[in-house]
Parts: structure tokens; sequence; C-alpha cells
């Protein structure tokens, strides 16, 4: 095969492809990745669970393919100047890169020796543009579950019917869902999950543009197109969380806070909590005010941030990190939050605007002396 294509263009398709590269496989192609010269120069990450395939515009001179060393094959182009890239291999897989005055010579691995990508027969699949993507994976992600005893709940769930796109994380300990209307889609009244390390990839790839998004449903697996580049990754299967019946409907006590505000409040009193000093922070919820507080064997904190509403006196702790997950990545600059008692969960919902978030967050039980 033989090509040319700009550097910084090689670079990035290198960068992006080499993201599901497996460091170390069973397999020794899979530790590289597949470039396939034919009308346009295409470049293959896979690494048995998720793939990535992109396209680089590049003068082909000469179809073929070749595996080359991902970590190797990056850090040549990566120090590379800044002009055109000149790639050549022969029948023995030897391969020449040339660019200015420098000139490598490396050997590759024989492309019959890569294991092809899944195919995805649709089933069912939608459009969305990649920023509303792009936000619903990031405002979703960090309550996937990490604990493989439950697999299903490693990933997000998608579930799409007349009202439009949910996408739902949950760990055990939180539960972060998105919602957002679809116009474009085949079919209705489906779902799948998604395994939480693909979607990251996803959501680095995808734009922060009104670009679309095409999602196509397959019965084992999921393709996202974004732009020049799609992403394949299994479906896990099992039965997810029924988060409908999971987030209570009515709770009697509710207040207004500044996102921003409480966030800064949280964090200043986490301060003094750290994994070895593990300690709730104490929220009391009063008229206009709460008053958040934690206590360690390094010390004390305590402050208050203002709210509108009454919370009756509550008090109710939370693992700082749950709860400022949800704050930093609530996507409103003010939140109602609603409780019921002490040992209830707390849900958090847009104060005002059109984006539709739901977070929750489960309560730790205090100790008499914890925060005071």
């Amino acid at each position: 095969m033989k090509f040319s294509c700009e550097k910084v263009l090689l670079q990035n398709a290198v960068s992006v492809a080499s993201r599901t590269v497996s460091p170390k496989s069973s397999i020794p192609a899979l530790e590289g990745i597949l470039l396939e010269a034919e009308s346009s120069l295409l470049l293959t990450g896979y690494n048995m669970q998720t793939g990535i395939r992109t396209t680089v515009e590049a003068n082909i001179e000469k179809a073929g393919r070749i595996v080359l060393n991902s970590r190797l094959f990056g850090e040549i182009v990566r120090k590379l100047p800044d002009d055109i890239v000149f790639f050549s291999s022969n029948d023995k897989c030897m391969v020449t890169i040339r660019c200015g005055i420098s000139e490598f010579n490396i050997l590759g691995t024989d492309a019959e020796e890569y294991p092809e990508l899944p195919s995805v027969e649709q089933q069912n699949g939608f459009s969305l543009t990649q920023q509303a993507l792009r936000s619903m994976i990031g405002e979703t992600l960090f309550a996937v579950s990490d604990n493989e005893s439950r697999p299903i709940h490693t990933g997000s769930l998608f579930e799409l019917d007349d009202t439009g796109l949910t996408v739902v994380s949950v760990d055990g300990f939180r539960l972060a869902l998105r919602q957002e209307p679809i116009e474009h889609s085949e079919g209705s009244g489906f779902s799948f999950v998604v395994p939480g390390n693909a979607l990251s990839e996803v959501e680095k790839i995808a734009s922060d543009e009104e670009k679309m998004a095409t999602i196509t449903v397959g019965g084992r697996h999921v393709l996202f197109q974004m732009g020049d580049t799609l992403l394949i990754s299994r479906r896990l299967e099992g039965d997810f969380l029924d988060y409908k019946k999971a987030v209570p409907r009515t709770n009697k006590i509710k207040i207004t806070a500044n996102t921003q505000q409480l966030a800064d409040s949280i964090e200043r009193v986490s301060l003094i909590i750290s994994d070895k000093q593990k300690s709730p922070v104490r929220c009391v919820l009063e008229k206009n005010v709460l008053k958040v507080s934690s206590s360690t064997a390094l010390g004390t904190a305590y402050d208050e941030c203002p709210v509108e509403g009454d919370g009756g006196g509550l008090e109710i702790g939370f693992n700082n990190k749950y709860l400022l997950d949800a704050l930093k990545k609530a996507p409103a600059d003010s939140v109602h939050m609603e409780f019921n008692t002490s040992v209830s969960p707390c849900i958090l919902l847009p104060a005002e605007g059109e984006k539709k978030f739901l977070y929750m967050v489960l309560p730790v039980r205090l100790k008499a002396n914890e925060g005071q």
C-alpha cells in the first residue's frame, strides 16, 4: 500500500483509533491499529469489546491493508515534523514512513490476522446532535457502577419512547437521568445498555456542535456514527434497575438552591475529608438556609448556603463526593432539592430551563456527634 497524508490529520486519526487498542492481548494484532487504504484511508482500533474506525483524508496511490503497533506508530507520527507524511509497505509487511528528512522503517503485521469488526444489523435507530449526545453521556456517566457483580449496571440505559430519549446510570448509591426530545428515530419503545467505558469514548469523540450523530441498534451491538468516525460496542445484557419505581414520587420537603453556591459550601467542608479520614457531610435544612458540616480526626468544618424554602430542621448525611458529583454535573444554575426523611434519598431537579435531568443520592446514616 502507498499513500500520503498531512501529519496533523494522520496524528488525530491515530489518536482516535488507538483509544480502543488493547495494550496487551492474546491476539497480538489487536495491540495494533489496522490501516486500510482504499478510496480513502481507514484506521481501526479494536479490543473485542469496543471498536473505533475513523476515516482520514489522504492521497491513495496504492490500495492495501496492514497492522502497525499502536504505541510505536502513534509515537512516530507524533514526533514527525508538521509536513506531508509519505507511507508505503511491501509484500513482506515492511513499512517505510517518511516526512521531511525523517524516515522510519518498521515491521508491520499481516492484516489477515486482525479480527473483523462486528457488523450491526439495524433493528432500531435514532439521530440527535453530537452536542446533545455528548452532554447526555457526560451528565450521567459519573453514576455508572464499577461493581462487576452487577455487570448490567456498569453501563448506561438508553430508552427511547414517545417522549424522547432517556439515559440512566445507577451504581447502588445514586442515580443520574437525562432526557432529550428526539426528532429522527426508526421505531420507538426500545431500550439497550451500553458499557460505560465505550460511552466515555463516545463522549470524547462527539463534537460540541450541532452536527448530527446516528445511533444504530442491533441485536448484540450498537453503532455510534459521528462524522468520519464510528464506534461499535457490544450491548450489555440483563435486567436494568426499574428506575421509575426507584425514584420517590412524593417528597414533603422541597428547597431551591444555587447550584454553584451549594457545591462551594460542600467543597469547603470536604477539605478535612479524605480517603483516610472519611466522614459524611451533615446537612441541616432550616428556613432559607442549608447548614453543612463535617468532623474528622483532622478537625471540624462548618458552612452555610442560602436556599429558598423550609426544611423543618431535617438532619441528613451524604457522601460528599456523591453529592458534589451530582451538583457539578447538573446542567442548571439552580436546583430543586426534595427530601422526605433522614433515611430517604435526596432528589435533584432543574429549578428552571429546558434541560430535563434528575439526580438521586442516597443518604448516609449519621452518628450523634458527626459534623457537630
